[in-house]
């Protein structure tokens, strides 16, 4: 069966509407890019990396608020510091394998420098473990792969499943790797969007559902095989949500916890050995690099975050499941196979 979205199996995941692309990219001025690499040699690649731009190319001087959050600690986010400490996103976002952090934030520093950013820069860059699929410890990304991610960055559909930084990812113990959604939250004070995106690379099977659906418990082992042939290894998710709403940096943060309610919705627990790390940013607010002047930001009513918050949860549960969808079945290192979720399946447990 050619691999799909949810909603295009006729899944509908929460109440609210959808923004026009289903993607964090609905949130004006969000692009993102992918680079994938796949190869069996001289080493098996399975890897890749995907960067977001937060507010198109203008976020070195034209900063924006943003919190962060973690569910559980056992993960790297390079740069989240600095938005705990004043609030503000100032550069771009990448998301890679747990070995190349280093190579993707040194890579985006020099891109940066290069457009002319005048300042120091700090790349938020956040990884998850592929090292059952992929060869890890050969470090197949290089900093090509990094300016063709850039290149790649663009608004509109985000390619999902087995791409860019989600390439050797699994999730549920199934194939996991990179996913998307949006939602219109319409607050008294107007509509605004609110996008995630994920890569997903962590949770147990039996504990995997969708919109209430325990999918986990209905497809067992014994028809689809773990990803897994030894117990279970640890996992992680990085969680990005954007928003265009006038949020200032305590509501970001706010905003960044309600990863967690859409998590616990497709069955993530947050186990001691994952990585759960969540940043949410803002691009209603406009906070000049250099300006020497007061900031007038807006914000909206602490009473109007629930509409929020409902959006916030609902996109990063789809945005699991589309992960889940649209992956592939990959091979990997050592004959290792992650599966993709049986979407005949899927529809099936759904429809009922």
């Amino acid at each position: 069966m050619i691999r799909a979205r949810a909603r295009d199996l006729g899944a509908t995941i929460g109440q609210l509407p959808v923004g026009a692309h289903n993607a964090i990219t609905d949130v004006p001025g969000v692009r993102v890019g992918h680079s994938t690499v796949i190869a069996d040699a001289p080493h098996i690649a399975r890897t890749g990396v995907t960067v977001i731009f937060p507010r198109a190319e203008s976020i070195w001087d034209d900063h924006a608020p943003a919190g962060f959050h973690v569910l559980n600690g056992n993960g790297d986010f390079t740069g989240t510091h600095w938005v705990e400490e004043a609030g503000m996103l100032t550069s771009l976002i990448a998301i890679t394998n747990t070995h190349q952090v280093g190579m993707v934030r040194d890579e985006i520093v020099r891109y940066s420098v290069e457009l002319g950013v005048s300042d120091w820069v700090m790349p938020l860059v956040a990884e998850t473990y592929d090292g059952w699929l992929n060869d890890i410890g050969a470090f197949h990304l290089k900093p090509e792969h990094v300016r063709e991610a850039i290149a790649n960055a663009s608004s509109g559909a985000v390619p999902e499943g087995n791409v860019g930084g989600g390439t050797g990812m699994i999730c549920y113990e199934f194939k996991g790797g990179i996913g998307t959604s949006s939602r219109i939250a319409r607050t008294p004070n107007g509509e605004f969007v609110v996008g995630a995106l994920v890569q997903a690379n962590h949770g147990d099977r039996q504990l995997l559902r969708a919109d209430g659906v325990a999918i986990g418990r209905g497809i067992p082992c014994e028809q689809v095989p773990s990803a897994w042939d030894e117990p279970r290894r640890p996992g992680s998710i990085i969680v990005i949500l954007a928003t265009n709403a006038p949020l200032i940096p305590t509501q970001c943060k706010r905003l960044a916890q309600r990863a967690t309610i859409g998590l616990a919705r497709t069955g993530c627990n947050g186990h001691n050995g994952s990585g759960d790390l969540f940043l949410a940013f803002a691009t209603g607010n406009h906070v000049p690099a250099h300006s020497a002047d007061i900031c007038n930001l807006q914000m909206l009513p602490h009473s109007h975050m629930d509409f929020i918050f409902d959006a916030a949860a609902e996109a990063v549960e789809e945005a699991v499941i589309n992960a889940l969808t649209a992956a592939e079945t990959m091979i990997g290192q050592n004959g290792r196979v992650a599966h993709a979720l049986p979407l005949d399946r899927f529809q099936e447990m759904m429809r009922r």
